[in-house]
């Protein structure tokens, strides 16, 4: 049975409340004289005592009221106004309100109509005569404004009955009742107590819209007056009827009948031999039928009948708290108030209890009751008879609780409440704010995930993100202004000394018992990433311009607290450090405008000693404008490493390949270059380190380590190849001696996790959603033994693709006519309007010397800003490579005038094309041309000579900067990877 169930892909789809109570009474028309209209409104307007009615119970849209006296301003008003529902008063005078009623149902059949009329003796001999068959249904005034309310709660459940059965199992309660005055007072009551119960469970709901959604799949109220109509009702709907509440005395077969009731009870029994019933009589004798039957009996004489009424609802229809009994005694043994609470508990009920409560199915009855509606199809066919196994049971219970809250809990932004969030939160916010950019990425890629389930369907693989809680902005406003920081922060001071301001302040008080709680489920480093308003934004990502920190996770609770509290206050002070103000200038933001939320979010990965770091991480685009082979631009492409994403970050050498031909890797398919250009280094956080020397570096506490500790580590499994020297081979796996090559091969060529296929699927769904190219990071931990592991989604943003289109052919333009050109080339469109040239001199060109020449074009790159020009920058190796071996170390801000970057090959000295992640995002988010360009191997042209001969604007002992009179026309292809840049007119 166990099997049969495959619980580990059991798929929750989730509830969509919205669709639920769609059709709506917005207009009631009221036709009755001045007296009776102002003896309902009893001194006050009845519009305002419904919208009291409705607040008072979480509930909205409350109906207007029209009122009228006359038939001829009743249809003019109809003609003008649609109305949902007419309710006419009958008074005692001349004003005909059944003829009145008539006639407008004879025009508008399709309006529900209500007769509410005052009680007296007159008028109950009046309605015995009457033919009411125009009428929905007749109601008896007895001076409550809450009968309103359930006329037109009543009239709603039915107008949405079939649709909400039918879309996701609402339940029902079923009214059997002939009685006017008997039914105008009871439905009342129970009104309110299910609206009261459905306020209580939609507290479960993880925020204020989601709770007031939940409410729209409370059980639904239908009245039937006559056995027949029961029947009827009863059987249509026997799936989703929550329990039966029936009078004995009411018509069956066209006249009444002293024991419809207990018949319709006998019928009942016959197909449902637990369905609660309550019979309610004004004959005493009526009790003995209720004990047959196993139903409930409520004497109609008593006083305190509502209260009675009430109290068996909620003991038998499974609201309220669950309550495990002792079925013999039947005393309480256990409460549960909550669906977490039920999950804690399920294994610690005693057996014989808790086999009374799933042989009656009541457990089922009380999820149904919260509105909890998969988790309850599920388990309602799972009968004691079909299972006989009560451990069995019980796990099956508690892995559809655990699957259930993982569904709800993901794609949702749940309010952070500590005494909610455990090990099945996924997304929790603090504060009101806003989520700033990369937490409505984070929000964004969860709720994706949820909605398709062929994220769902890997064996052995979970798509998920990280648990996450994001302090929205308005914290970050609270702590800068209570700690008068605006005045430091917009200062010209060093960014240490803003540092240290920041750490002394103190963050609001309520968060400290936050972070425990959020420390104590998580138990695990934790990564406080920025967020802030303009970042990732759609149109211009601060990609990697804040501070991210990562804090190991520690036995001392204080003391991790204070680290978390430090990086935190390192991750605000990092709005105001140079570079973010350089960065404000050059995309024309106004600081002041710049909030930040933060996000905490576990660190993927594993513990190896004093180590920490992922099976791998990785950064996936969905378009690829250096595609080789068979690859196409809208495959996209992914580069892959060993340990934290800081190293691709930083440019660090990675794997490439495309997701969809993932066994075509280009650095391992010769053997010099698997061995030249493969990983060699990775980043893990190094766990002895508590934070004693936090500083602005946020990556203090990273070890940068050699792929030979991984190996002792034993994280390599699936993750590298060995190198036989005796062979000059490479061999997939991990095999004794032999240097350890990072080629991911046997999960990219031999599938043992399915990376390539779930990478597809996000960049698909990633793209699909925006509307646009997308970036996506994540992190994957494997689990050797079990060859599974779980694949963590970390940001998405757009990539923003200029969309000007290149209608000639690049390629024509002669060589001569071009000062660069490169058929490797990124970005896509025309510019004409800059004129200057920045570049490395050749000559005596060192990269020990690199440090001293991305200084120098700083300093050129201010001046750039300064006059507001652009230029195109020229230099060898890789930009932006935090190794100084490898390119100039330059920074974003660094360059942030230069409208096209390229590198160029020099014979001692060629680097792959870089494609560091922010540097990447900045790239496309620019609109900067990137070009690759190696002429010593006719790979392109860069006419040098033609430069010398120009004076220069500036020249130092590394660079050269000349300044055209004319503009320098750039022209990239993105599609077609070609750029070239002609030369100016002179």
């Amino acid at each position: 049975m166990l099997s049969k169930l495959k619980l580990n892909q059991l798929y929750f789809k989730d509830t969509q409340f919205v669709n639920l109570m769609t059709r709506r009474i917005f207009n009631v028309l009221l036709i009755a004289n001045p007296y009776d209209a102002f003896m309902l409104e009893d001194d006050g307007r009845v519009d305002e005592k419904i919208f009291n009615e409705y607040t008072s119970l979480s509930l909205r849209y409350p109906p207007r009221f029209s009122q009228v006296s006359t038939e001829e301003e009743a249809l003019m008003l109809l003609a003008n106004i649609p109305f949902d529902l007419v309710i006419c008063m009958p008074g005692i005078g001349d004003n005909d309100a059944f003829s009145i009623g008539r006639h407008i149902k004879a025009c508008y059949s399709h309006l529900p109509i209500v007769v509410l009329t005052p009680f007296s003796h007159g008028i109950t001999k009046r309605i015995a005569n009457e033919d009411l068959s125009a009428f929905d249904y007749i109601f008896c005034w007895l001076g409550n404004t809450d009968l309103l309310l359930s006329i037109i709660k009543l009239i709603e459940d039915k107008m949405n009955l079939e649709h909400d059965v039918a879309e996701v199992g609402v339940q029902l309660i079923l009214l059997v009742e002939d009685g006017i005055r008997f039914y105008s007072s009871v439905l009342p009551n129970l009104y309110k107590f299910v609206l009261k119960q459905s306020q209580e469970f939609s507290t479960e709901a993880l925020n204020a819209h989601q709770r007031t959604l939940r409410m729209r799949g409370r059980p639904k109220i239908v009245l039937a007056r006559t056995y027949e109509e029961a029947t009827e009702i009863y059987y249509r709907y026997k799936n989703n009827v929550l329990g039966v509440i029936t009078d004995v005395r009411f018509p069956r077969q066209g006249k009444k009948d002293a024991l419809a009731g207990i018949k319709l009870c006998n019928e009942i029994r016959r197909e449902d031999p637990f369905i609660p019933l309550i019979i309610q009589s004004s004959e005493a004798d009526n009790a003995a039928y209720a004990s047959k039957y196993g139903a409930s009996f409520i004497d109609k004489n008593s006083k305190k009948m509502d209260v009675d009424l009430r109290q068996t609802v909620a003991d038998n229809f499974g609201f309220g708290d669950f309550v495990f009994r002792n079925p013999d005694t039947l005393e309480k043994i256990a409460k549960v108030q909550n669906l977490k609470e039920l999950q804690n508990i399920i294994f610690a009920v005693p057996a014989e209890s808790f086999l009374y409560h799933i042989s009656r199915n009541h457990i089922s009855k009380w999820l149904y009751s919260r509105a909890m509606f998969p988790i309850a199809e599920f388990l309602k066919p799972i009968t004691w008879d079909s299972l006989q196994d009560l451990d069995a049971h019980r796990r099956i219970i508690f892995e559809a609780i655990v699957k259930y809250r993982k569904m709800k809990n993901q794609g949702v932004v749940a309010i952070f409440k500590r005494d909610r969030f455990d090990r099945y939160s996924n997304f929790a916010r603090i504060g009101e704010g806003s989520l700033g950019g990369k937490g409505r990425g984070l929000a964004f890629i969860d709720n994706m995930v949820k909605r398709h389930p062929e994220f769902e369907e890997f064996e052995n693989a979970r798509v998920v993100i990280p648990k996450t809680v994001v302090l929205c902005t308005d914290v970050f406003d609270e702590f800068m202004e209570s700690n008068n920081l605006y005045q430091v922060a917009l200062s010209d001071m060093d960014d240490d000394m803003i540092l240290r301001y920041f750490l002394k302040a103190k963050l609001p008080d309520g968060l400290v018992d936050d972070f425990l709680t959020f420390m104590d489920v998580v138990k695990s480093p934790i990564a406080i990433r920025s967020s802030s308003l303009l970042e990732d934004s759609h149109y211009q990502p601060f990609a990697g311009i804040y501070n991210t920190y990562m804090i190991p996770y520690l036995d001392d609770k204080y003391e991790m607290l204070r680290m978390l509290s430090d990086s935190i206050k390192g991750v605000y002070a990092s709005v105001y450090f140079k570079d973010s103000k350089a960065y404000m200038q050059a995309t024309s933001n106004v600081i002041d405008q710049e909030k930040m939320a933060v996000i905490l979010q576990e660190v993927v990965g594993t513990q190896y000693g004093d180590k920490y770091y992922p099976s791998m991480s990785g950064v996936a685009r969905s378009l690829n404008y250096y595609p080789i082979g068979n690859e196409k631009p809208e495959e996209g492409t992914v580069n892959l490493a060993l340990g934290l994403g800081k190293y691709i970050v930083d440019g660090g050498m990675t794997l490439r390949f495309s997701p969809y031909h993932p066994s075509q890797v280009l650095q391992t398919s010769e053997l010099d270059i698997a061995l030249k250009e493969t990983q060699t280094r990775f980043y893990a956080l190094d766990l002895k380190n508590a934070g004693q020397d936090f500083s602005i570096d946020d990556g203090f506490n990273l070890l940068k380590c050699h792929v030979k500790e991984a190996e002792s580590d034993g994280s390599l499994q699936y993750i590298a190849s060995t190198f036989d020297p005796y062979d000059q081979v490479i061999r997939d796996g991990l095999y004794p001696g032999g240097r350890k090559v990072i080629t991911f091969a046997n999960i990219l060529q031999h599938d043992v996790f399915p990376l390539a296929h779930i990478l597809r699927l996000v960049l698909k769904y990633g793209e699909m959603e925006m509307r646009r190219p997308v970036e996506i990071e994540f992190a994957a931990n494997m689990d050797h033994d079990s060859r599974s592991g779980a694949f963590y989604l970390l940001q998405i943003r757009p990539i923003v693709d200029c969309k000007e289109v290149i209608d000639e052919d690049l390629s024509a333009i002669p060589d001569e006519e071009t000062l660069f050109r490169s058929a490797n080339s990124l970005g896509n469109g025309i510019m004409n309007d800059v004129y200057d040239v920045v570049y490395v001199k050749t000559d005596n060109y060192s990269a020990s010397n690199n440090q001293f020449i991305a200084y120098e074009i700083e300093k050129l790159n201010k001046q750039f800003l300064a006059e507001g020009r652009n230029y195109v920058l020229v230099g060898p190796g890789r930009w932006g490579s935090s190794d100084t071996w490898l390119g100039i170390p330059v920074k974003w801000p660094h360059i942030s005038a230069a409208k096209v970057i390229i590198e160029a090959g020099l014979t001692n000295y060629r680097v792959d094309p870089s494609q560091g992640t922010h540097f990447f995002q900045n790239l496309t988010s620019f609109g900067v041309g990137y070009f690759t360009i190696n002429a010593f191997i006719n790979e392109g042209v860069y006419d040098q000579e033609f430069l010398n001969v120009q004076p220069a604007v500036t020249e130092t002992k590394f660079l050269r900067h000349v300044r055209f009179a004319n503009p320098l026309v750039i022209k990239m292809d993105g599609r077609k990877k070609q750029g070239v840049v002609l030369k100016p007119l002179l």
